[in-house]
């Protein structure tokens, strides 16, 4: 299946600034390079710590958006990329997805259950501008989830 990168690609932006990916947007990208992202993404975090991690995430002025996630409580705040400035540091558990499916609350779930997962939902494809059928694979570091997302066609 082809699934096509949107400027909401979570963790895009961080792995090719520090990985040097080929990916930017209206590129075609798989599920497996959206995973292969959040991992390069986990590692970035882990070797740099949190606060460095974040401020780089934070000043990028790429097309495409790193979302994290507090995990392990009831409370799921955002870190993220300009593109997503509204989301940095605010309490998204209530998120909904078009068809009122609570998608933070199952990932908050999801990633006390298990370390990496995927999960679908639905969500305004900000290129097409369309409602469209995303996927997002997270893996959870210690008390945050690390999440990338494709949009599928």
């Amino acid at each position: 299946m082809i699934i096509r990168t949107s400027t909401v690609l979570s963790v895009a932006s961080l792995v090719a600034a520090f990985a040097g990916l080929p990916v930017a947007a209206g590129e075609w990208a798989t599920k497996e390079d959206a995973i292969a992202m959040v991992q390069r993404a986990v590692v970035f975090i882990t070797q740099q710590g949190r606060e460095k991690a974040y401020a780089e995430i934070t000043k990028r002025p790429d097309s495409f958006t790193i979302e994290i996630f507090t995990s392990l409580s009831s409370i799921s705040m955002a870190r993220s990329s300009p593109r997503a400035k509204a989301r940095i540091g605010r309490n998204l558990i209530d998120t909904k997805d078009p068809d009122g499916k609570w998608y933070i609350k199952e990932r908050v779930e999801l990633a006390r259950q298990q370390s990496a997962f995927s999960q679908n939902y639905k969500w305004l494809n900000p290129a097409t501008k369309e409602i469209e059928p995303q996927e997002t694979y997270c893996e959870r570091l210690d008390d945050i989830i690390v999440c990338g997302s494709v949009y599928n066609f």
